[in-house]
């Protein structure tokens, strides 16, 4: 089932990509370009296999499917500004390829192409209400989550509860309200929808929770980043929040961690050797098993919430195995 869906998904974007104008080439050029380097395009999979819980059809999702998709694609291309990214999934960030000028422009369009993709898309009156209101308030949710994650760059520290709420509304809210919508068109009751859109929240901070493991103890080869990067960045991770935390029973430790998050290196060499000491430090706090906890526990309130949907036990194993395969990724 799911190679058919990522299918209908490739086609719909290749579709997508070649009806976008040609004038001017510098604002469409791009979309089609990041549209070109892929990705696993998990999100308009939620929404479609969200929908096939109710229905084998799914022609009627696949415009919100899209949407979701060109969205995600969108929060890319100004994340990579803010951020100076230069390189994305491989390739060039759009902004290091272009400008930051039509980085931005061509950002906007996605976003809008995005509303009229769901708009247009032909769905009952109360439906499409209701997909569009997901959409929105999913939309807005990200930028919010955005900006504390930029807010918190600027804060010597922040809290467990604040970093998990962050991750929610950065990565999380997304891939719950695909599955909301798709469930939505697929013809879910509102309490279904709620419990699909609980169980999308908690894998999505469950995601995010294993792609700050990875960053420190994922294989480099497979995992697709530098190994350590987080590290390196001082980016306040779970790992490192928490780690703060726990090593404050014994100052001495503290103070190494705090001494070595104070180092802003310069070379590979010094990189290398901060990557090492902080990484020593997590491992004398057992952080890695802490983080598998913490991953385990909002796991299990996504199956939880899962189970209480309404809808046949093979085809909510369907969702349940690709979200496995999400959680259990090494890139």
């Amino acid at each position: 089932m799911i190679p058919d869906l990522q299918n209908k998904i490739s086609a719909a974007v290749e579709k997508f990509s070649t009806s976008l104008a040609n004038t001017p080439p510098e604002l469409y050029e791009p979309i089609r370009y990041m549209l070109s380097l892929g990705g696993k395009r998990i999100r308009p999979l939620f929404v479609l296999t969200a929908c096939k819980l109710y229905k084998e059809e799914t022609e009627k999702a696949l415009s919100s499917a899209l949407a979701v998709e060109l969205f995600h694609n969108f929060t890319l291309v100004h994340d990579d500004i803010m951020d100076n990214a230069p390189i994305r999934r491989g390739q060039p960030t759009v902004h290091q390829k272009w400008n930051n000028n039509v980085a931005i422009l061509s950002g906007d369009v996605m976003m809008v192409k995005a509303i009229q993709l769901i708009s247009d898309s032909k769905l009952e009156p109360q439906i499409l209400i209701n997909v569009l209101s997901t959409f929105n308030e999913m939309a807005i949710g990200v930028c919010e989550g955005q900006q504390l994650d930029l807010n918190y760059e600027q804060s010597y520290k922040i809290s467990i509860p604040q970093y998990l709420k962050m991750i929610e509304l950065k990565t999380a809210v997304l891939l719950a309200a695909s599955l909301k919508i798709g469930g939505l068109i697929g013809g879910a009751s509102d309490e279904d929808a709620k419990h699909l859109y609980e169980f999308g929240k908690n894998i999505g901070i469950a995601f995010q929770l294993q792609d700050d493991l990875l960053d420190v103890y994922g294989e480099e080869g497979k995992f697709g980043k530098i190994k350590g990067g987080d590290i390196i960045a001082n980016k306040k991770t779970f790992l490192l929040i928490k780690a703060r935390e726990m090593a404050m029973t014994s100052p001495l430790l503290s103070e190494e961690l705090e001494q070595w998050i104070g180092i802003k290196t310069t070379n590979d060499r010094d990189s290398n050797e901060k990557i090492e000491a902080v990484t020593r430090i997590y491992d004398f706090v057992n952080i890695k098993k802490v983080t598998e906890g913490e991953i385990l526990f909002f796991h299990q309130k996504a199956i939880t919430s899962l189970e209480k949907v309404n809808a046949d036990s093979d085809k909510k194993n369907n969702l349940l195995n690709l979200t496995e395969k999400l959680l259990s990724r090494e890139s």
